[in-house]
Protein backbone atom coordinates (compact mmCIF):
# COMPACT_ATOMS: atom_id res chain seq x y z
CA UNK A 1 0.00 0.00 0.00
CA UNK A 2 1.44 3.08 -0.82
CA UNK A 3 2.08 5.70 2.16
CA UNK A 4 -0.97 7.26 1.77
CA UNK A 5 0.04 9.71 4.99
CA UNK A 6 3.75 10.71 3.89
CA UNK A 7 2.37 12.29 0.96
CA UNK A 8 -0.42 13.85 2.63
CA UNK A 9 2.32 15.22 5.19
CA UNK A 10 4.08 16.56 1.97
CA UNK A 11 1.20 18.27 0.70
CA UNK A 12 1.01 20.07 3.95
CA UNK A 13 -2.38 18.45 4.47
CA UNK A 14 -5.11 19.46 7.36
CA UNK A 15 -7.84 17.28 9.28
CA UNK A 16 -9.70 17.56 12.78
CA UNK A 17 -10.87 14.40 14.36
CA UNK A 18 -14.23 15.82 14.37
CA UNK A 19 -16.83 13.36 13.47
CA UNK A 20 -18.83 13.49 16.90
CA UNK A 21 -19.67 17.08 15.93
CA UNK A 22 -21.02 15.92 12.76
CA UNK A 23 -23.04 13.26 14.79
CA UNK A 24 -24.63 15.36 17.19
CA UNK A 25 -26.04 17.82 14.19
CA UNK A 26 -28.47 14.53 13.64
CA UNK A 27 -31.97 15.09 15.88
CA UNK A 28 -30.94 11.49 17.10
CA UNK A 29 -27.51 10.49 17.62
CA UNK A 30 -27.74 8.33 19.83
CA UNK A 31 -30.13 6.19 17.05
CA UNK A 32 -27.33 6.76 14.61
CA UNK A 33 -24.78 4.74 16.55
CA UNK A 34 -27.05 2.05 16.09
CA UNK A 35 -27.52 2.02 12.37
CA UNK A 36 -24.42 1.27 10.54
CA UNK A 37 -25.55 3.20 7.13
CA UNK A 38 -26.50 6.31 8.47
CA UNK A 39 -23.29 5.93 10.93
CA UNK A 40 -21.32 5.34 7.60
CA UNK A 41 -22.98 8.96 5.88
CA UNK A 42 -21.69 10.31 9.23
CA UNK A 43 -17.97 9.48 8.30
CA UNK A 44 -18.61 10.27 4.89
CA UNK A 45 -19.64 14.09 5.52
CA UNK A 46 -17.09 14.61 8.09
CA UNK A 47 -14.31 13.82 5.87
CA UNK A 48 -15.94 15.80 2.95
CA UNK A 49 -16.60 18.58 5.03
CA UNK A 50 -13.33 19.07 6.17
CA UNK A 51 -11.12 18.11 3.13
CA UNK A 52 -9.60 15.19 3.83
CA UNK A 53 -9.33 11.23 2.54
CA UNK A 54 -9.41 9.98 5.49
CA UNK A 55 -12.67 8.58 7.23
CA UNK A 56 -11.97 9.01 10.94
CA UNK A 57 -14.97 7.00 12.86
CA UNK A 58 -15.59 7.81 16.36
CA UNK A 59 -13.18 7.97 19.10
CA UNK A 60 -16.08 6.37 21.64
CA UNK A 61 -13.60 4.22 23.91
CA UNK A 62 -16.35 3.34 25.54
CA UNK A 63 -17.26 0.20 23.30
CA UNK A 64 -15.09 -2.57 24.44
CA UNK A 65 -15.48 -2.02 27.93
CA UNK A 66 -19.25 -2.58 27.15
CA UNK A 67 -19.13 -5.81 25.06
CA UNK A 68 -16.74 -7.29 27.66
CA UNK A 69 -19.11 -6.95 30.53
CA UNK A 70 -21.77 -7.74 28.66
CA UNK A 71 -20.79 -11.03 27.92
CA UNK A 72 -20.12 -11.60 31.66
CA UNK A 73 -23.43 -11.05 32.22
CA UNK A 74 -23.70 -7.62 33.94
CA UNK A 75 -26.40 -5.36 33.87
CA UNK A 76 -26.31 -2.29 30.70
CA UNK A 77 -27.23 0.16 33.32
CA UNK A 78 -24.31 -0.89 36.11
CA UNK A 79 -21.36 -1.39 33.05
CA UNK A 80 -20.01 2.69 32.87
CA UNK A 81 -19.12 2.36 36.73
CA UNK A 82 -18.88 -1.18 36.93
CA UNK A 83 -14.82 -1.72 38.33
CA UNK A 84 -13.73 -5.91 39.28
CA UNK A 85 -12.21 -5.83 42.90
CA UNK A 86 -11.13 -9.26 42.55
CA UNK A 87 -9.24 -11.10 39.54
CA UNK A 88 -12.06 -11.82 37.02
CA UNK A 89 -12.63 -15.11 35.48
CA UNK A 90 -11.64 -16.20 32.01
CA UNK A 91 -14.42 -15.79 29.11
CA UNK A 92 -14.30 -17.79 25.93
CA UNK A 93 -16.40 -15.62 23.72
CA UNK A 94 -17.55 -12.08 23.87
CA UNK A 95 -20.15 -11.45 21.02
CA UNK A 96 -20.24 -8.05 19.20
CA UNK A 97 -22.63 -6.05 20.28
CA UNK A 98 -25.04 -3.87 18.14
CA UNK A 99 -22.72 -0.47 18.46
CA UNK A 100 -20.01 -3.03 16.86
CA UNK A 101 -21.78 -4.53 14.44
CA UNK A 102 -22.92 -0.95 13.37
CA UNK A 103 -19.27 0.48 13.43
CA UNK A 104 -18.31 -2.51 11.32
CA UNK A 105 -21.07 -1.60 8.85
CA UNK A 106 -20.33 1.99 8.89
CA UNK A 107 -16.60 1.29 7.76
CA UNK A 108 -18.58 -0.59 4.73
CA UNK A 109 -20.80 2.03 3.73
CA UNK A 110 -17.24 3.84 4.01
CA UNK A 111 -15.68 1.48 1.90
CA UNK A 112 -18.02 1.86 -0.94
CA UNK A 113 -16.42 5.40 -1.69
CA UNK A 114 -13.15 5.41 -3.54
CA UNK A 115 -11.80 8.53 -2.76
CA UNK A 116 -11.87 7.70 1.09
CA UNK A 117 -9.64 5.63 3.41
CA UNK A 118 -11.91 3.44 5.46
CA UNK A 119 -10.22 3.76 9.01
CA UNK A 120 -11.01 1.53 12.19
CA UNK A 121 -10.72 2.61 15.95
CA UNK A 122 -10.29 0.76 19.04
CA UNK A 123 -9.09 1.01 22.67
CA UNK A 124 -5.35 0.03 23.74
CA UNK A 125 -5.12 -2.85 25.78
CA UNK A 126 -3.97 -1.10 29.22
CA UNK A 127 -6.29 1.96 28.67
CA UNK A 128 -9.11 -0.83 28.49
CA UNK A 129 -7.14 -2.01 31.75
CA UNK A 130 -7.85 1.31 33.45
CA UNK A 131 -11.62 1.28 32.65
CA UNK A 132 -12.15 -1.94 34.23
CA UNK A 133 -10.63 -1.84 37.83
CA UNK A 134 -11.12 0.94 40.44
CA UNK A 135 -7.58 2.34 41.22
CA UNK A 136 -5.01 1.11 38.46
CA UNK A 137 -2.27 3.61 39.71
CA UNK A 138 -1.34 1.61 42.65
CA UNK A 139 -1.04 -1.87 41.13
CA UNK A 140 0.94 -0.23 38.15
CA UNK A 141 3.36 1.15 41.05
CA UNK A 142 3.71 -1.85 42.89
CA UNK A 143 4.12 -4.23 39.79
CA UNK A 144 6.96 -1.55 38.89
CA UNK A 145 8.83 -2.25 42.32
CA UNK A 146 8.79 -5.80 41.58
CA UNK A 147 5.51 -6.96 42.95
CA UNK A 148 4.16 -9.97 41.08
CA UNK A 149 0.56 -11.52 40.54
CA UNK A 150 1.52 -14.08 43.33
CA UNK A 151 2.16 -11.61 45.56
CA UNK A 152 -0.45 -8.88 45.47
CA UNK A 153 -4.06 -9.39 44.55
CA UNK A 154 -4.24 -5.91 43.21
CA UNK A 155 -1.46 -7.14 40.51
CA UNK A 156 -3.09 -10.20 40.15
CA UNK A 157 -6.68 -8.54 39.02
CA UNK A 158 -5.16 -5.90 36.71
CA UNK A 159 -2.96 -8.76 35.04
CA UNK A 160 -5.97 -10.74 34.29
CA UNK A 161 -7.98 -7.98 33.16
CA UNK A 162 -4.80 -6.94 30.73
CA UNK A 163 -5.47 -10.94 29.55
CA UNK A 164 -9.45 -10.27 29.52
CA UNK A 165 -9.63 -7.39 26.92
CA UNK A 166 -6.66 -8.01 24.47
CA UNK A 167 -8.34 -10.74 22.73
CA UNK A 168 -11.11 -8.71 22.38
CA UNK A 169 -9.33 -5.99 20.87
CA UNK A 170 -7.85 -8.29 18.05
CA UNK A 171 -11.63 -9.58 17.77
CA UNK A 172 -12.75 -6.33 17.08
CA UNK A 173 -10.25 -5.21 15.24
CA UNK A 174 -10.46 -8.00 12.57
CA UNK A 175 -14.02 -7.57 12.61
CA UNK A 176 -13.50 -4.10 11.20
CA UNK A 177 -10.73 -5.52 8.73
CA UNK A 178 -13.13 -7.87 7.33
CA UNK A 179 -15.46 -4.86 6.63
CA UNK A 180 -13.36 -3.30 4.94
CA UNK A 181 -11.31 -0.70 7.34
CA UNK A 182 -7.55 -0.18 5.39
CA UNK A 183 -6.14 1.91 9.00
CA UNK A 184 -6.52 1.45 12.18
CA UNK A 185 -6.20 3.87 14.94
CA UNK A 186 -5.13 2.37 18.53
CA UNK A 187 -6.34 4.63 21.04
CA UNK A 188 -3.93 4.16 24.15
CA UNK A 189 -4.59 7.50 26.30
CA UNK A 190 -3.95 6.15 29.55
CA UNK A 191 -0.42 5.14 29.02
CA UNK A 192 0.89 8.31 30.24
CA UNK A 193 3.02 9.69 33.36
CA UNK A 194 -0.49 9.62 35.40
CA UNK A 195 -0.30 5.95 35.89
CA UNK A 196 3.37 5.28 35.35
CA UNK A 197 6.14 6.96 37.74
CA UNK A 198 8.49 8.81 35.74
CA UNK A 199 10.61 7.81 38.49
CA UNK A 200 10.42 4.30 37.92
CA UNK A 201 10.35 4.34 34.20
CA UNK A 202 13.65 6.46 34.76
CA UNK A 203 15.46 3.21 36.26
CA UNK A 204 13.44 0.75 34.08
CA UNK A 205 10.72 0.56 31.43
CA UNK A 206 10.31 -3.23 31.85
CA UNK A 207 6.68 -3.04 33.87
CA UNK A 208 5.77 -0.33 30.76
CA UNK A 209 6.94 -2.62 27.96
CA UNK A 210 5.21 -5.54 29.73
CA UNK A 211 1.83 -3.72 30.17
CA UNK A 212 1.55 -1.25 27.46
CA UNK A 213 4.26 -2.11 24.55
CA UNK A 214 3.60 -6.42 24.55
CA UNK A 215 -0.36 -5.82 23.44
CA UNK A 216 0.44 -3.28 21.38
CA UNK A 217 3.15 -4.99 19.41
CA UNK A 218 0.73 -8.08 18.91
CA UNK A 219 -1.78 -5.53 17.82
CA UNK A 220 0.69 -3.64 15.02
CA UNK A 221 1.48 -7.58 14.11
CA UNK A 222 -2.16 -8.64 13.68
CA UNK A 223 -2.56 -4.99 11.03
CA UNK A 224 0.55 -5.77 9.65
CA UNK A 225 -1.04 -9.62 8.67
CA UNK A 226 -4.06 -8.22 7.01
CA UNK A 227 -2.11 -5.44 5.15
CA UNK A 228 -3.68 -2.43 7.58
CA UNK A 229 -2.00 0.32 8.28
CA UNK A 230 -1.15 1.29 12.38
CA UNK A 231 -2.03 4.32 13.62
CA UNK A 232 -1.33 5.31 17.28
CA UNK A 233 -3.17 8.24 19.62
CA UNK A 234 -2.02 8.80 22.95
CA UNK A 235 -3.24 12.09 23.99
CA UNK A 236 -1.79 11.88 27.61
CA UNK A 237 1.11 13.25 29.08
CA UNK A 238 4.24 11.67 28.10
CA UNK A 239 8.05 11.00 28.54
CA UNK A 240 10.40 11.41 25.94
CA UNK A 241 11.45 7.54 26.65
CA UNK A 242 7.36 6.73 26.24
CA UNK A 243 7.62 8.41 22.81
CA UNK A 244 10.54 7.06 21.73
CA UNK A 245 9.15 3.33 22.37
CA UNK A 246 5.66 4.40 20.39
CA UNK A 247 8.61 4.83 17.39
CA UNK A 248 10.06 1.50 17.65
CA UNK A 249 6.78 0.14 17.03
CA UNK A 250 6.99 2.10 13.62
CA UNK A 251 3.39 3.17 13.13
CA UNK A 252 2.12 4.86 9.78
CA UNK A 253 0.92 7.64 12.00
CA UNK A 254 1.36 8.89 15.53
CA UNK A 255 -1.37 11.14 16.72
CA UNK A 256 0.05 13.09 20.11
CA UNK A 257 -1.96 16.00 22.67
CA UNK A 258 -0.82 18.95 23.15
CA UNK A 259 1.16 19.00 26.00
CA UNK A 260 4.05 17.32 23.97
CA UNK A 261 6.61 19.76 21.62
CA UNK A 262 5.92 17.30 18.25
CA UNK A 263 9.41 19.69 16.79
CA UNK A 264 11.44 18.57 19.81
CA UNK A 265 9.84 15.17 19.42
CA UNK A 266 10.14 14.53 15.75
CA UNK A 267 13.75 14.11 16.87
CA UNK A 268 12.30 11.03 19.02
CA UNK A 269 11.14 9.22 15.99
CA UNK A 270 11.79 7.38 12.42
CA UNK A 271 11.38 9.65 9.67
CA UNK A 272 8.86 8.17 8.38
CA UNK A 273 6.70 7.94 11.08
CA UNK A 274 4.31 10.74 10.37
CA UNK A 275 3.73 12.93 13.47
CA UNK A 276 0.25 14.06 13.86
CA UNK A 277 -1.60 17.04 15.65
CA UNK A 278 -1.82 18.89 18.51
CA UNK A 279 -3.68 21.90 18.59
CA UNK A 280 -5.28 21.77 22.01
CA UNK A 281 -8.77 20.65 20.82
CA UNK A 282 -9.99 19.96 24.42
CA UNK A 283 -10.82 23.61 24.81
CA UNK A 284 -11.64 24.82 21.19
CA UNK A 285 -15.04 24.89 23.24
CA UNK A 286 -13.62 27.45 25.38
CA UNK A 287 -14.36 31.43 24.37
CA UNK A 288 -11.17 32.16 26.47
CA UNK A 289 -9.64 30.47 23.57
CA UNK A 290 -9.86 32.83 20.73
CA UNK A 291 -9.77 31.55 16.97
CA UNK A 292 -6.99 34.15 16.48
CA UNK A 293 -4.91 32.45 19.15
CA UNK A 294 -5.75 29.41 17.25
CA UNK A 295 -4.66 30.31 14.21
CA UNK A 296 -1.48 31.57 15.18
CA UNK A 297 -0.92 28.40 17.30
CA UNK A 298 -1.26 26.72 13.75
CA UNK A 299 0.86 28.82 12.13
CA UNK A 300 3.81 28.32 14.47
CA UNK A 301 3.67 24.84 14.48
CA UNK A 302 3.69 24.11 10.79
CA UNK A 303 6.24 26.43 10.76
CA UNK A 304 8.46 24.77 13.64
CA UNK A 305 7.17 21.42 11.84
CA UNK A 306 8.74 22.22 8.74
CA UNK A 307 11.98 23.14 10.53
CA UNK A 308 12.34 20.01 12.01
CA UNK A 309 11.87 18.62 8.56
CA UNK A 310 9.46 15.75 9.65
CA UNK A 311 6.36 14.57 7.92
CA UNK A 312 3.55 16.04 9.51
CA UNK A 313 -0.44 16.35 9.39
CA UNK A 314 -1.24 19.24 11.49
CA UNK A 315 -4.34 18.03 13.38
CA UNK A 316 -6.45 17.76 16.62
CA UNK A 317 -5.15 16.79 20.27
CA UNK A 318 -7.94 14.12 20.46
CA UNK A 319 -11.68 13.87 18.86
CA UNK A 320 -13.11 17.43 18.99
CA UNK A 321 -16.59 16.83 20.96
CA UNK A 322 -19.63 18.44 20.53
CA UNK A 323 -20.41 20.47 23.14
CA UNK A 324 -24.51 21.89 23.39
CA UNK A 325 -24.56 25.50 22.59
CA UNK A 326 -20.76 25.69 21.46
CA UNK A 327 -20.97 24.36 17.86
CA UNK A 328 -20.54 27.08 16.27
CA UNK A 329 -17.15 28.25 18.50
CA UNK A 330 -15.56 24.98 18.09
CA UNK A 331 -16.75 25.40 14.19
CA UNK A 332 -15.03 28.54 13.86
CA UNK A 333 -11.20 27.25 15.47
CA UNK A 334 -11.63 23.98 13.21
CA UNK A 335 -11.99 26.27 10.01
CA UNK A 336 -9.34 28.66 11.27
CA UNK A 337 -6.64 26.03 11.98
CA UNK A 338 -7.99 24.31 8.45
CA UNK A 339 -7.22 27.70 6.65
CA UNK A 340 -4.38 29.36 8.43
CA UNK A 341 -1.83 30.99 6.24
CA UNK A 342 1.64 29.28 6.93
CA UNK A 343 4.09 32.44 6.04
Amino acid sequence: MDNLYLKLASKGHRAPIATDLVLHERPDPEAVLLDGGRLGEVVIETADRFGTPLAIPLMDLRVEKEALLSAMGIAAASIPGYHFEEPPPPIDDVAPTPRMEATCEGIARVADVPALLPMGMCIGPFSLMTKLVSDPITPVYMAGTGATAEEDEDVDTLEKCLQLGLPLILQYIEAQVDAGARAMIVCEPAANMVYFSPNQLAESFGIFDRYVMDGLRQIRDLLARRGVDFILHDCGELTDGMVRRFGELHPAMLSLGSSRVLWEDAALLPKDVVLYGNLPSKRFFAKDLSTAQVEAAACDLLGRMQAADHPFVLGSECDILSVSGSEAEITSKIEAFLHAKNS
